[in-house]
């Protein structure tokens, strides 16, 4: 699709999404499915899971309703044959793809000597090797789109040792993520293409949040995953050639596009000066 439609940037366009069943990554699809995007999700949660709200075919159904056309394929972003799976299937349906969104994470905020060996190896192969698994298979087909992107949800390098004392193994992986994402802009491409990393000032109210950071009290203190669907939207709406190689912070990028009330973001009722930093941003270590 050629960009040129100014309020519905994101028509036509095919995104590949690792993760999506539900939290940021099914806010970022919903909201580009309101320009009429398709949206194609590599998620494992074929079965509804007590603990966690929604599957990959529920966000599918949500992702239709708010206008675009969804694509549920089952699979683990760890099995190369699953990711490859996911782009032939995208291709096939959609006949190219546009965009990559590296959202699938896992969490584990232990430090070392109380995080089992396993536990790593999931946040390793998820975060880190899935990434560079989603962006490998795709980058061919990346290459024939007009205007290919690349999103990664992780966090800018911050080098305060304070994100390895508390939880080394974690801070790893989500930098891993970052660092091949800001290397791939750093490459050679045929034809300009956009490699950002985007992370949440504060924390955001999503199941990990209340299951693993803090409970209700943490999700108390922090925004809407609609936040970083809306600054997901404004990143992946630009063309390649006018930013690469970054690592955004969600109200930044929307300060840039003009807003200036983030109280609608806000899930409880918490003043802005009360709401939680997210983790490896500078005040975040003081929680």
């Amino acid at each position: 699709m050629t960009i040129n439609d100014q309020t519905r940037p994101l028509a036509g366009r095919t995104i590949l999404m690792s993760g999506g069943s539900r939290g940021i990554g099914l806010a970022i699809a919903t909201r580009a499915a309101r320009d009429g995007a398709n949206v194609v999700l590599l998620a494992k949660t074929d079965k509804p899971d007590p603990r966690l709200p929604g599957t990959v075919h529920t966000a599918v159904a949500e992702i239709e309703a708010a206008g675009g056309n969804g694509l549920a394929v089952v699979g683990d972003v760890r099995r190369e044959e699953d990711v490859t799976a996911a782009v032939d299937r995208a291709v096939a349906a959609f006949g190219g793809i546009d965009i990559v969104v590296n959202n699938a994470s896992a969490i584990a905020l232990a430090p070392i000597g109380k995080l089992p060996l396993k536990r790593y190896d999931l946040m390793l192969d998820i975060n880190a090797r899935g990434t560079l698994a989603l962006i490998s298979a795709a980058l061919p087909h990346l290459y024939e789109s007009d205007n290919p992107h690349v999103l990664t949800l992780s966090p800018p390098l911050n080098p305060d040792p304070v994100w390895l004392y508390r939880h080394a193994p974690y801070t790893i992986s989500k930098y891993a993520m970052t660092m091949l994402t800001l290397g791939l802009a750093g490459q050679h491409h045929p034809r300009p293409l956009a490699a950002n990393c985007l992370w949440p000032r504060t924390t955001i109210a999503t199941a990990a949040v209340r299951n693993i950071v803090g409970g209700d009290a943490a999700m108390a203190v922090s925004r809407r995953p609609e936040i970083m669907a809306d600054a997901a939207h404004a990143i992946l709406s630009r063309k390649a050639t006018d930013r690469t190689g970054q690592c955004l912070i969600d109200d930044d990028v929307l300060r840039g596009e003009g807003v200036i009330d983030f109280s609608v973001y806000r899930y409880g009722d918490a003043a802005e000066t009360d709401l939680k930093i997210d983790l490896f941003l500078p005040g975040g270590e003081h929680a």
